[in-house]
């Protein structure tokens, strides 16, 4: 599902566009989906090269995505990893980020005399004042703050940049990068990349703003704790609007599902979601807080930021592959990517002749030939054997890439 919003206000003449990419989070499956739409819209536009932009946002899973292209890292690569293709020197394996964090247990664990003892002694000295209220709010200390280990994600990135030949550090990067975490003892924004906090590995970040509470302990950074950055915006976009771009364009996977009225067709019946129970019912309530929030900053956005174009990519709400997805499987995974690349290909070709003034003014062309042409699939855009793993087959794979461009133009 395309959004455009045209800007309402002249833009900057005599001077290339600024361009930024704002990506949201949604998990693996999210990540999923995001590779498969913004490879969609890499190889359909001419003149937008995604690895190559100027401005970055990522949020949560989506700044592991952010993150890769700041670092000039193709979404040709970035399949390649994620899909775990058997080119690919690293490959994605979602079990890695769910792997029990028995360092957090155990530290809890420890705790638990200690609030045993203090409970104890309020309770002698006061027998008439304790209630099961306050003991259960005391024994909550001893809760675990994350189920998951999340040092695997620092770990994961850390290594992917080392394998490949990139920096983990903000200061090394051509492009400017923001990763979103929420400081947990304010609950404000933070947009790491930013002046004043920059001094990081890029790969700390990305684990601060993926730390969804419950799921994954909030990381430490010089002294404070930080969360998931989704927990006050979905998009963020606003950090790469403030840098000035002319053209913002976003990804956004959560969206709640529609199941429709009926069963009917490939349509799910209205009650299969209630009995999927508690992570059917937590997953819906939560796309749509997220879409929601992000509905109203689009808004703002238009007048906050009236000469900059904007466009948005989302799935469909009906859409069952998206929802019902076990990224677990590698054949899921592969067909999930298959299918955002074609949904977002369909989206581009049916807002075609809208979409093209707004690329127009920006020195880009839709790719008509490729959109109408309905054999093509992800297989095809990546080509066999075109990762690029290291800094002399980075630079063979980017040569052929170019050769490519020149072919197509010819």
């Amino acid at each position: 599902m395309l959004t455009i919003h045209q800007a309402r206000a002249p833009r900057r003449i005599n001077s290339p566009s600024k361009i930024g990419l704002a990506i949201a989070g949604g998990g693996p499956v999210g990540a999923i989906y995001e590779l498969g739409a913004l490879r969609a819209l890499d190889e359909s536009i001419e003149g937008l090269n995604l690895h190559e932009l100027d401005v970055y946002v990522g949020v949560s899973a989506g700044a592991f995505i952010a993150a890769s292209l700041a670092n000039r890292i193709s979404t040709s690569e970035l399949c390649h990893i994620f899909m775990a293709d058997e080119y690919a020197r690293l490959r994605f394996k979602p079990e890695l980020f769910l792997r029990p964090a028995y360092r957090e247990y155990l530290e809890r664990a420890a705790r638990v005399p200690a609030i045993l003892r203090s409970m104890l002694m309020r309770m002698i000295r006061h027998p008439g004042r304790f209630t099961v209220s306050q003991v259960i709010g005391e024994l909550g200390q001893a809760l675990p703050s994350g189920i998951f280990d999340n040092e695997t994600i620092h770990d994961f990135l850390e290594q992917a940049f080392r394998l490949t030949g990139h920096g983990n550090n903000f200061s090394e990067l051509e492009a400017q990068l923001f990763i979103v975490a929420v400081d947990l003892d304010s609950g404000s924004a933070v947009r790491f990349g930013s002046e004043g906090h920059d001094d990081i590995p890029i790969s700390r970040a990305v684990q601060a703003s993926a730390a969804l509470p419950g799921l994954y302990p909030p990381v430490e950074i010089n002294g404070r704790y930080f969360v998931d950055g989704a927990l006050r915006r979905t998009l963020h976009a606003s950090a790469a609007l403030d840098e000035g771009v002319d053209l913002l364009l976003g990804i956004n996977p959560l969206v709640p599902f529609d199941s429709g009225d009926e069963a009917g067709g490939n349509q799910v019946p209205a009650h299969q979601l209630i009995k999927g129970g508690l992570p059917l019912i937590l997953s819906q309530a939560f796309r749509a807080l997220i879409q929601s929030r992000m509905k109203i900053g689009f808004k703002k956005y238009r007048s906050s930021h009236a000469s900059t174009d904007l466009l948005l990519m989302e799935p469909d709400r009906g859409d069952e592959e998206i929802f019902f997805t076990n990224i677990f499987s590698y054949a899921s995974r592969n067909a999930l990517c298959e299918h955002a690349f074609q949904a977002t290909r369909q989206d581009l070709l049916s807002r075609s002749a809208e979409l093209e003034s707004v690329l127009l003014a920006h020195g880009m062309i839709l790719r008509l030939d490729r959109l109408q042409d309905s054999s093509r699939d992800l297989a095809q855009s990546l080509g066999k054997g075109r990762s690029s793993h290291a800094p002399v087959s980075r630079d063979l794979s980017q040569a052929l890439n170019e050769l490519d461009k020149l072919l197509d133009h010819g």
